[in-house]
């Protein structure tokens, strides 16, 4: 396996809007490094595990080291990573209050290892409370491997969108399909769902996804709309210009596009898109928000997206802002309370 910057330079191309890498037949590589340390403290720092001995939480990831990286060719990724972490945790135990501290220890987590198998240590400073390090080390130990599972999953959906892109082969398909499509409809034996095609390469679709949140319709548009509040679910810098024009640019440029519309409390459309995306391809985004008493419906309709990144998109919005904006929005009413 070539580790990030070792793959032979002749194969190594850059993706392009135009399809230079025809079929993805050329290798493409990409260092996924920063990424992974940001997911990775993203998805352990701040795990709780609760037990009739007490509560522990994930309070710090004290040592971080290693690589990651994606590579694919022939339409194919093949994954890279290999991590050393040791993270600090709290506890206090149930009976008598005491508060204790450890440490877990991931030796290897990589790809060449299942998550199931790979080596987690629990320990404790030393003193009682070994209550709470049998806890870390049965429910503790699963709880990590599903947060390990996660990165895992997002490493191979999020981070790699875009670098397969559409062959000419797909593009074909995708085009007859159309056209039988358009055919049955003037016969009229189904319904009109055609594809949007953008320029000449990439074949689109178009996003409808409908989530809850438990606040009123000022509040859910202010937090995408505000700077301090976008960085408070996103959990990294942000570029917020929320006026019509104005710059978008998010989760340390992996998204980014500007506001071209703002309606307050009722509607924002957005030119976006994600970094690996073909360049300058932009998708259409419009946040409809429906005030119904404490809850507000939020519709997004996301136009141009290229078909070979649906699935990860909509992955992005339901993992990258609905469930960080509700864990937001909980945060905020357990702070009231």
């Amino acid at each position: 396996m070539a580790k990030w910057g070792h793959g032979d330079p002749r194969w190594i191309v850059e993706e392009r809007a135009d399809a230079t890498n025809v079929n993805n037949w050329h290798w493409t590589e990409r260092d996924a490094t920063s990424w992974s340390k940001s997911k990775l403290k993203e998805v352990l720092v701040g795990l709780v595990v609760e037990g009739e001995a007490g509560r522990c939480e994930i309070s710090d990831l004290k040592h971080l080291e290693g690589e990651a990286s994606c590579s694919g060719r022939k339409g194919k990724l093949i994954f890279f990573y290999e991590w050393n972490l040791r993270l600090s945790w709290k506890g206090t135990v149930k009976e008598s209050g005491e508060k204790h501290k450890g440490s877990v220890e991931i030796p290897n987590l990589s790809e060449e290892n299942e998550v199931d198998d790979t080596e987690i240590n629990v320990s404790k400073k030393k003193g009682e409370g070994d209550v709470l390090k049998d806890l870390m080390r049965t429910e503790g130990t699963t709880k990590v491997r599903e947060a390990l599972r996660d990165y895992v999953e997002a490493l191979k959906t999020e981070f790699t969108l875009g670098m397969i892109l559409p062959t000419k082969a797909t593009v074909g398909q995708e085009l007859a399909a159309e056209r039988k499509l358009s055919g049955d409809v003037m016969q009229g034996s189904v319904s009109p769902q055609p594809l949007d095609i953008v320029g000449v390469k990439i074949p689109t679709v178009k996003i409808l996804m409908r989530e809850v949140f438990n606040a009123p319709a000022d509040e859910l548009y202010n937090i995408f709309t505000n700077k301090e509040l976008v960085q408070k679910f996103s959990k990294c810098p942000a570029v917020i210009e929320a006026e019509k024009g104005g710059r978008l640019w998010m989760f340390d440029g992996c998204v980014s596009g500007e506001y071209a519309e703002l309606v307050p409390s009722q509607r924002i459309v957005l030119k976006w898109r994600c970094r690996s995306w073909p360049d300058e391809h932009y998708a259409t985004v419009a946040l409809n928000f429906k005030d119904t008493a404490a809850q507000t419906e939020l519709q997004l309709e996301c136009k141009g997206v290229p078909i070979s990144n649906e699935d990860s998109t909509r992955q992005c919005w339901k993992k990258q802002y609905f469930e960080e904006i509700h864990g937001l929005l909980q945060q905020a009413k357990d702070n009231v309370e």
